[in-house]
Protein backbone atom coordinates (compact mmCIF):
# COMPACT_ATOMS: atom_id res chain seq x y z
CA UNK A 1 0.00 0.00 0.00
CA UNK A 2 2.94 2.16 0.88
CA UNK A 3 4.54 1.70 -2.65
CA UNK A 4 1.57 2.87 -4.36
CA UNK A 5 1.16 5.96 -2.13
CA UNK A 6 4.67 7.10 -2.54
CA UNK A 7 4.09 6.90 -6.03
CA UNK A 8 0.84 8.77 -5.71
CA UNK A 9 2.48 11.50 -3.64
CA UNK A 10 4.93 11.84 -6.21
CA UNK A 11 2.83 12.42 -8.84
CA UNK A 12 0.80 14.79 -6.27
CA UNK A 13 3.85 17.17 -5.02
CA UNK A 14 4.34 17.69 -8.53
CA UNK A 15 1.90 19.69 -9.38
CA UNK A 16 0.43 20.38 -5.24
CA UNK A 17 2.66 22.61 -2.57
CA UNK A 18 4.45 19.42 -0.28
CA UNK A 19 3.36 20.78 2.97
CA UNK A 20 -0.45 21.65 1.81
CA UNK A 21 -0.24 17.84 -0.02
CA UNK A 22 1.02 16.27 3.45
CA UNK A 23 -1.39 18.16 5.67
CA UNK A 24 -4.86 17.69 3.54
CA UNK A 25 -3.79 13.69 3.44
CA UNK A 26 -3.72 13.29 6.96
CA UNK A 27 -6.56 15.89 7.54
CA UNK A 28 -8.69 13.78 5.73
CA UNK A 29 -7.25 10.08 6.49
CA UNK A 30 -7.74 11.44 10.78
CA UNK A 31 -10.82 12.64 10.10
CA UNK A 32 -11.95 9.32 8.43
CA UNK A 33 -10.15 6.94 10.60
CA UNK A 34 -11.82 8.92 13.97
CA UNK A 35 -15.55 9.07 12.46
CA UNK A 36 -15.41 5.09 12.03
CA UNK A 37 -13.97 4.63 15.63
CA UNK A 38 -16.66 7.67 16.94
CA UNK A 39 -19.66 6.04 15.64
CA UNK A 40 -19.00 2.38 14.41
CA UNK A 41 -17.18 -0.55 16.06
CA UNK A 42 -15.95 -2.00 13.53
CA UNK A 43 -11.91 -0.46 15.01
CA UNK A 44 -13.00 -1.25 18.48
CA UNK A 45 -14.57 1.03 21.16
CA UNK A 46 -14.07 4.35 20.84
CA UNK A 47 -12.15 6.36 24.13
CA UNK A 48 -12.36 10.04 25.08
CA UNK A 49 -8.67 10.83 25.62
CA UNK A 50 -7.29 12.33 29.01
CA UNK A 51 -5.46 15.53 28.83
CA UNK A 52 -2.34 14.11 29.63
CA UNK A 53 -2.70 11.30 26.11
CA UNK A 54 -4.14 14.13 24.50
CA UNK A 55 -0.42 15.89 25.25
CA UNK A 56 1.63 12.83 24.35
CA UNK A 57 -0.63 12.79 21.30
CA UNK A 58 0.78 16.52 20.26
CA UNK A 59 3.92 16.24 21.24
CA UNK A 60 4.92 12.28 20.62
CA UNK A 61 2.73 11.39 17.05
CA UNK A 62 1.70 14.88 15.57
CA UNK A 63 4.64 16.78 15.77
CA UNK A 64 7.31 13.95 14.83
CA UNK A 65 4.72 12.67 11.90
CA UNK A 66 4.83 16.60 11.03
CA UNK A 67 8.62 16.53 11.07
CA UNK A 68 8.49 13.48 9.11
CA UNK A 69 6.17 14.58 6.23
CA UNK A 70 8.17 17.89 5.36
CA UNK A 71 11.19 15.89 4.70
CA UNK A 72 9.22 13.24 2.77
CA UNK A 73 7.65 14.96 0.56
CA UNK A 74 10.01 17.46 -0.60
CA UNK A 75 12.45 14.43 -0.86
CA UNK A 76 9.75 12.47 -3.47
CA UNK A 77 9.60 16.28 -5.59
CA UNK A 78 13.52 16.46 -5.64
CA UNK A 79 14.31 13.03 -6.35
CA UNK A 80 13.36 9.21 -7.48
CA UNK A 81 10.66 7.95 -5.70
CA UNK A 82 12.80 4.87 -5.67
CA UNK A 83 15.38 6.57 -3.76
CA UNK A 84 13.40 7.89 -1.30
CA UNK A 85 12.00 4.39 -0.81
CA UNK A 86 15.39 3.04 -0.60
CA UNK A 87 16.28 5.30 1.95
CA UNK A 88 12.87 4.64 4.61
CA UNK A 89 14.32 0.97 3.83
CA UNK A 90 17.29 2.15 6.01
CA UNK A 91 15.19 3.48 9.25
CA UNK A 92 15.76 -0.47 10.16
CA UNK A 93 19.88 0.31 11.21
CA UNK A 94 18.72 3.61 12.21
CA UNK A 95 16.40 2.00 15.12
CA UNK A 96 18.44 -0.93 15.80
CA UNK A 97 21.15 1.83 16.86
CA UNK A 98 18.64 3.77 18.53
CA UNK A 99 17.55 0.65 20.83
CA UNK A 100 21.20 -0.22 21.88
CA UNK A 101 24.32 1.23 22.53
CA UNK A 102 27.77 -0.04 21.22
CA UNK A 103 29.10 -2.81 23.44
CA UNK A 104 31.97 -5.26 23.28
CA UNK A 105 29.56 -8.56 22.19
CA UNK A 106 28.94 -10.01 18.53
CA UNK A 107 24.85 -8.50 18.80
CA UNK A 108 26.70 -5.22 19.29
CA UNK A 109 29.25 -5.55 15.81
CA UNK A 110 26.91 -6.89 13.86
CA UNK A 111 24.51 -3.96 14.59
CA UNK A 112 26.97 -1.73 13.28
CA UNK A 113 28.49 -3.70 11.05
CA UNK A 114 24.67 -3.42 9.90
CA UNK A 115 24.90 0.13 9.82
CA UNK A 116 27.94 0.50 7.98
CA UNK A 117 26.21 -1.65 4.93
CA UNK A 118 23.26 0.75 5.14
CA UNK A 119 25.42 4.25 4.89
CA UNK A 120 27.58 2.54 2.56
CA UNK A 121 23.83 1.72 0.17
CA UNK A 122 23.33 5.57 1.31
CA UNK A 123 26.54 6.88 -0.17
CA UNK A 124 25.85 4.66 -3.54
CA UNK A 125 22.79 6.89 -3.75
CA UNK A 126 24.32 10.36 -2.79
CA UNK A 127 27.74 9.86 -5.13
CA UNK A 128 25.93 10.79 -8.58
CA UNK A 129 23.89 14.13 -6.84
CA UNK A 130 27.71 15.26 -5.45
CA UNK A 131 28.92 15.06 -9.17
CA UNK A 132 25.51 16.63 -10.51
CA UNK A 133 22.98 19.48 -9.58
CA UNK A 134 22.83 20.81 -6.47
CA UNK A 135 19.20 20.12 -6.51
CA UNK A 136 19.57 16.18 -6.49
CA UNK A 137 21.90 16.57 -3.80
CA UNK A 138 19.12 18.27 -1.63
CA UNK A 139 16.75 15.78 -2.53
CA UNK A 140 18.77 13.31 -1.75
CA UNK A 141 19.66 14.71 1.69
CA UNK A 142 15.65 15.03 1.95
CA UNK A 143 15.41 11.86 1.61
CA UNK A 144 18.03 10.81 4.16
CA UNK A 145 16.78 12.91 6.90
CA UNK A 146 12.81 11.44 5.99
CA UNK A 147 14.89 8.12 6.81
CA UNK A 148 15.94 9.07 10.16
CA UNK A 149 12.79 10.89 10.98
CA UNK A 150 10.66 8.00 9.97
CA UNK A 151 12.66 5.85 12.66
CA UNK A 152 12.13 8.59 14.96
CA UNK A 153 8.51 8.51 14.45
CA UNK A 154 8.10 4.89 14.53
CA UNK A 155 9.65 4.65 18.17
CA UNK A 156 7.31 7.77 19.34
CA UNK A 157 4.17 5.22 18.11
CA UNK A 158 5.44 2.59 20.20
CA UNK A 159 5.56 4.27 23.04
CA UNK A 160 2.17 5.35 22.63
CA UNK A 161 0.73 2.28 21.24
CA UNK A 162 1.27 0.96 24.86
CA UNK A 163 -1.66 2.92 25.77
CA UNK A 164 -3.86 3.32 23.11
CA UNK A 165 -4.63 0.60 20.62
CA UNK A 166 -2.66 1.27 16.95
CA UNK A 167 -5.90 2.62 15.58
CA UNK A 168 -6.78 5.28 17.91
CA UNK A 169 -3.13 6.52 17.76
CA UNK A 170 -3.14 6.62 13.51
CA UNK A 171 -6.40 8.54 13.83
CA UNK A 172 -5.05 11.07 16.52
CA UNK A 173 -1.60 11.59 15.38
CA UNK A 174 -2.38 11.95 11.91
CA UNK A 175 -5.21 14.79 12.35
CA UNK A 176 -2.83 16.38 14.34
CA UNK A 177 -0.49 16.11 12.41
CA UNK A 178 -2.29 17.43 9.18
CA UNK A 179 -3.86 20.43 11.82
CA UNK A 180 -0.10 21.32 12.65
CA UNK A 181 0.76 21.15 8.67
CA UNK A 182 -2.13 23.44 7.89
CA UNK A 183 -0.73 27.40 8.17
CA UNK A 184 2.26 25.96 6.62
CA UNK A 185 0.19 24.69 3.62
CA UNK A 186 -1.69 27.76 3.56
CA UNK A 187 0.84 29.74 3.09
CA UNK A 188 2.53 27.75 0.37
CA UNK A 189 -1.41 28.06 -1.67
CA UNK A 190 -1.23 31.52 -1.49
CA UNK A 191 2.41 31.61 -2.91
CA UNK A 192 2.01 28.98 -5.59
CA UNK A 193 -1.84 28.26 -5.98
CA UNK A 194 -3.71 25.03 -6.30
CA UNK A 195 -4.87 23.19 -9.51
CA UNK A 196 -7.88 20.94 -9.17
CA UNK A 197 -8.95 18.47 -11.38
CA UNK A 198 -10.46 14.40 -11.38
CA UNK A 199 -7.25 13.27 -11.36
CA UNK A 200 -5.78 15.05 -8.73
CA UNK A 201 -8.61 14.40 -6.32
CA UNK A 202 -8.88 11.17 -7.53
CA UNK A 203 -5.09 10.21 -6.92
CA UNK A 204 -5.71 12.37 -2.99
CA UNK A 205 -7.91 9.72 -2.73
CA UNK A 206 -6.12 6.71 -3.08
CA UNK A 207 -3.46 7.61 -0.66
CA UNK A 208 -5.64 9.25 1.58
CA UNK A 209 -7.49 5.30 1.92
CA UNK A 210 -4.81 3.30 1.12
CA UNK A 211 -1.14 5.61 2.39
CA UNK A 212 -2.70 7.14 5.66
CA UNK A 213 -6.03 4.87 6.93
CA UNK A 214 -5.33 1.47 6.34
CA UNK A 215 -1.61 1.15 6.58
CA UNK A 216 -0.94 3.38 9.18
CA UNK A 217 -3.51 1.61 11.54
CA UNK A 218 -1.95 -1.90 10.38
CA UNK A 219 1.29 -0.20 11.08
CA UNK A 220 0.35 0.73 14.87
CA UNK A 221 -1.27 -2.08 16.16
CA UNK A 222 2.16 -4.27 14.74
CA UNK A 223 4.04 -1.68 16.82
CA UNK A 224 1.85 -2.76 19.56
CA UNK A 225 2.84 -6.16 19.78
CA UNK A 226 6.66 -5.92 18.32
CA UNK A 227 9.83 -3.91 19.00
CA UNK A 228 10.20 -0.50 16.71
CA UNK A 229 13.16 -2.28 14.46
CA UNK A 230 10.87 -5.63 14.02
CA UNK A 231 8.35 -3.74 12.88
CA UNK A 232 10.57 -1.44 10.64
CA UNK A 233 12.11 -4.26 9.15
CA UNK A 234 8.79 -4.47 6.39
CA UNK A 235 10.40 -1.62 5.08
CA UNK A 236 12.44 -3.27 3.04
CA UNK A 237 9.29 -4.04 0.66
CA UNK A 238 9.12 -0.34 0.07
CA UNK A 239 12.10 -0.20 -2.54
CA UNK A 240 10.42 -3.05 -4.49
CA UNK A 241 6.95 -2.05 -4.36
CA UNK A 242 7.50 1.74 -5.02
CA UNK A 243 10.28 1.30 -8.08
CA UNK A 244 7.39 -0.96 -9.62
CA UNK A 245 4.48 1.82 -8.96
CA UNK A 246 6.82 4.69 -10.02
CA UNK A 247 7.92 2.59 -12.77
CA UNK A 248 4.28 1.35 -14.15
CA UNK A 249 2.75 4.66 -13.74
CA UNK A 250 5.25 7.70 -13.71
CA UNK A 251 6.97 5.70 -16.23
CA UNK A 252 10.17 7.00 -13.27
CA UNK A 253 13.61 5.23 -15.12
CA UNK A 254 15.03 3.20 -12.66
CA UNK A 255 18.57 4.64 -11.97
CA UNK A 256 22.05 2.65 -12.04
CA UNK A 257 23.32 2.85 -8.85
CA UNK A 258 19.33 1.76 -7.06
CA UNK A 259 20.36 -2.11 -7.50
CA UNK A 260 23.90 -1.42 -5.56
CA UNK A 261 22.54 0.82 -2.94
CA UNK A 262 19.58 -1.49 -2.51
CA UNK A 263 21.80 -4.56 -2.24
CA UNK A 264 23.94 -2.85 0.37
CA UNK A 265 21.07 -1.49 2.45
CA UNK A 266 19.56 -4.60 2.91
CA UNK A 267 22.80 -6.42 3.50
CA UNK A 268 23.16 -4.30 6.02
CA UNK A 269 19.41 -4.71 7.34
CA UNK A 270 19.61 -8.64 7.43
CA UNK A 271 22.73 -8.10 8.83
CA UNK A 272 21.18 -6.80 11.95
CA UNK A 273 18.11 -7.90 11.89
CA UNK A 274 18.74 -12.03 11.44
CA UNK A 275 18.69 -14.52 14.57
CA UNK A 276 22.65 -15.59 13.93
CA UNK A 277 22.81 -17.00 17.48
CA UNK A 278 19.53 -19.86 16.59
CA UNK A 279 21.53 -20.01 12.69
CA UNK A 280 25.17 -20.31 13.69
CA UNK A 281 24.04 -22.24 17.55
CA UNK A 282 26.15 -19.62 18.99
CA UNK A 283 25.35 -16.86 22.57
CA UNK A 284 24.01 -13.86 21.40
CA UNK A 285 25.80 -12.20 24.58
CA UNK A 286 29.35 -12.91 22.82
Amino acid sequence: MWGGNNAGTKWLVAVWPPIWTGAIRFVLAGLLLLAVLRFTSWLGEYRPLTAGLRRQLWLRGGLSLAIYIIAFNWALRLTAASHVALYIGASPVWTLLWEERPQRTWASARRYGAALLALAGVLVLFWPALKTARLDLLGEFFGLTASILWANFSHQMRILSATLNGVEVAAHTMWMSGVGLMPFGLVELAMHGLTLNSKSIGVLAFCVMFGGVIPYALWNNALRHWRTSQVVLFNNLLPLSTMIWAWLFLHEPITSTFWTAMVLIVAGVVLGQANWARIFGMPEGL
